[in-house]
Parts: C-alpha cells; structure tokens; sequence
C-alpha cells in the first residue's frame, strides 16, 4: 500500500506546471510553488484565481470553494521551504540536465521518503533518478497539456521505481480526477512513442503529394478531434522544433522540414495567429491556408519528391497502422500492462474516435491476419520500418488478438 499525499511542491510555474498546480489544489491538495522567477508563479497565481473565477461563473463551484482552492497555493522562493513535502513534481522545460540538475537538489534537500517525479513528455526516467540516492521514489507524472483539463495521467516506472511509490502516485490521480496508465520507461512512454510513428507518416505524406489539410480531413472524418497538423497547431509547433534546437540533433531529418520553415516565418501555431492553417484574431476555428500549400509544394520539391496523388484511404491506413504496430512493440516489450491500457491512452490523450474503443480495439476487429497482411504490403511499397512487429505474427497465426495478451506475453 502507497502513503497518502498530503502537500505536494511543483518546481515551474510554465504551461504545465501552472496546469498541474491548478489540478492539485482544486482537488484539496496544498502545494508549495517555486520558480527560478518569481513573477512567473505571480502570473500563475492570477491564472488560477481567473480559471476558478470562470468556474464559479459557469456554478461548477462555489465563491467560496475558489477561494478555498487558491489558499491552497503559496508561493515559495526556495528549495529549502520545501524540505517536509510528501511529493514534488518538477515541471520545467525538456532539457534533461536541467532536470538531473534539479533532482539533485531535491534528493539532498527533501525529506528520505519523500517521492521525486518528473513531468517529461518524453525523458528517460532511469537517468533521471540516477543522479539521486532514491531511485526507488522516483518516477515520472505525465501530464497532458493543459494538464487542468485533460484527464490523461501516463505514470512512468522507472526499472527501480518501488510499487508502494507507484500505489501512491495512482491513489493521488484517482484524487484528482485523472484516467492514469501506468507505463515502462521508453522514448515517449506509450502515447508520444506511438505518436511520433503516426505523425511521422502523417509528415511524410505531405512531401509525397498530400496536404496538411487533407491528411487532417481524413482523420477527422474517421473520427480524431482533430488531424496531427491542427493538433501542433493547438499545441504549439514550435515545441518539437525548439526540443530539436536544444538537443541540437534532428533538425535536418527530411519529415521536419515543412515544419522548421514555418516556425522560422513565425507561423508557431494558433497562439501566433497562424501555423498550419490561418486564425482571425481571437479565433480558434481553423482555416486553410494556400501559403501553407505553396510552402509544403516548395520544399518538397527542393526535397526531390516526385508527387503524386493520395487519398484519404491510403492517409488512413498509413497513420492507423503506423499507430498499431509501434503500440504491438509497445506491449510487447512489456512498456503497457495491456492493450486496454494503450487504448486509454490514445482514448483520453490524443481524441482517438471513441466509438473505435482506440488503436488496439480497432485492429483487433480488423482481425491480426489483416493487420499482419496490410504491414506487408506497406513493407513492400515502403520499406523495412513497416516489417509487422513480431508479436503482431504471433497472433496472427494462432487467431488470438491484442486483449489476449497481458504483461508482454500473450
């Protein structure tokens, strides 16, 4: 059995940090504050008095309860204040010397049972906790931007993490009102692994004859919120292209390009107006841009690529499938507990059409002989990266499906 998580310190008063303060202490929970620039948790504050403000206007809660909920906030200005908390999520940017940085100030400066976490989208864990003497307090707390809305939690065990850590963290999401998956710790745990398969292809396509727009309509009409494009739209393009700048790696791969050019014009998104597509001031509706058409045209041109013609249907199987294969590795590498668990996932992160049940759910209606065959025929017309995961022939073989297996055995 976990302990029970009485205050917790968020390290970052950002997008993320200020969402999962918000999270917190709307759901009883007292957390202390620190930013290595206090205005920052200033502005903070005011977003979270504004947001519970709105709350109260819409009744979901009383004056009162706002009230309650903002006293629950306070601001502090030192590591050192944070000596007695329970749980401490480190919010900052994905750079991971910054955080190993952190977390060893936390890990001399916290009391011995108190749990570490990261909020990285993408990180790994175990280099993380190996620059503490508490490996097994520490893990990653995932959340889904913005993390006061969304209700995705990936919990990320480290290959030392302690299950009565894991209990507790699962037992404060419960708390909070959030769906938690817990994951292994890989590149992108499950949901941004998977996604960087999907928009991959997603990219690629467009070089190789089709729209962002097209590729986007597509998936909308399948049944996603919304494409890949409109979604680094909502969340900034230029999140990826500044991780890439950081890291100082990944800035001349092809399927990049179209997106490094528009973050140069300024086109960062629909927070800049434009990205992707075109927004009126103060809109969140989308528009199709024909600048946008004549840039992809441009590059890929500059590329080499000979275009040609796609449909809808190749956008779907190319993306979908993308999806399914890297969610087999997935299971079988024991990241996910289950197919049910890379479902949630893609079901409350990422607007997998509901009435799909979510990747896995899909494919195995489809049925592995279908999934395995059409992985073939991706293989011959596209090359070796679509070779169906083994688990996936597996199954295929023996008629049995993704729910079939469980902890990366079938």
């Amino acid at each position: 059995m976990g302990t029970q998580v009485q205050q917790v310190a968020v390290i970052g008063a950002g997008t993320m940090g200020r969402g999962i303060v918000i999270s917190l202490a709307g759901h009883g929970i007292s957390v202390l504050w620190l930013d290595s620039d206090p205005r920052s948790v200033e502005a903070g504050l005011k977003m979270a008095e504004q947001t519970w403000a709105a709350q109260v206007v819409k009744e979901r809660i009383t004056h009162a309860e706002a009230e309650q909920n903002l006293r629950r906030i306070r601001a502090v200005d030192s590591y050192a204040a944070l000596a007695d908390v329970d749980l401490v999520i480190e919010a900052v940017y994905e750079n991971l010397e910054l955080k190993q940085d952190i977390f060893r100030v936390l890990d001399a400066t916290l009391k011995p049972q108190a749990i570490l976490a990261s909020n990285t989208s993408a990180l790994d864990i175990d280099a993380i906790a190996a620059v503490t003497q508490r490996p097994q307090q520490v893990l990653g707390l995932h959340f889904f931007s913005p993390a006061h809305i969304m209700k995705l939690l990936e919990i990320v065990r480290g290959k030392l993490t302690a299950v009565a850590v894991l209990d507790t963290v699962l037992a404060l999401g419960q708390q909070i009102g959030k769906v938690t998956v817990v994951a292994g710790n890989c590149k992108g745990f499950i949901g941004n692994r998977m996604l960087a398969s999907y928009a991959g292809e997603a990219r690629k396509m467009v070089l190789e004859g089709a729209f962002p727009w097209q590729v986007d309509e597509a998936l909308q009409q399948f049944g996603f919120a919304m494409g890949p494009f409109r979604m680094y739209d909502v969340v900034g393009i230029d999140l990826e292209w500044r991780a890439r700048q950081l890291a100082g790696k990944g800035m001349d791969a092809l399927t990049v390009q179209v997106d490094n050019a528009l973050c140069e014009m300024g086109r960062l998104g629909q927070k800049a107006g434009k990205g992707y597509y075109r927004y009126a001031e103060g809109s969140r509706q989308a528009e199709h841009d024909v600048e946008v058409d004549a840039l992809v045209l441009e590059i890929s041109a500059k590329l080499g690529y000979q275009r040609r013609e796609i449909g809808h249907e190749e956008i779907l199987e190319r993306c979908l499938l993308a999806l399914v294969n890297e969610g087999a590795k997935i299971l079988e590498e024991n990241i996910a507990g289950s197919s049910h668990d890379i479902d949630c996932v893609y079901l409350n992160g990422y607007g997998f059409p509901k009435a799909e049940g979510g990747p896995m759910q899909w494919a195995d209606a489809q049925g592995m002989s279908s999934i395995r065959d059409r992985l073939q025929r991706l293989q011959s017309q596209f090359g070796e990266q679509w070779q169906p995961a083994g688990l996936i022939t597996r199954l295929a073989e023996t008629g049995q499906h993704f729910a079939d297996v469980k902890e990366g055995r079938v």
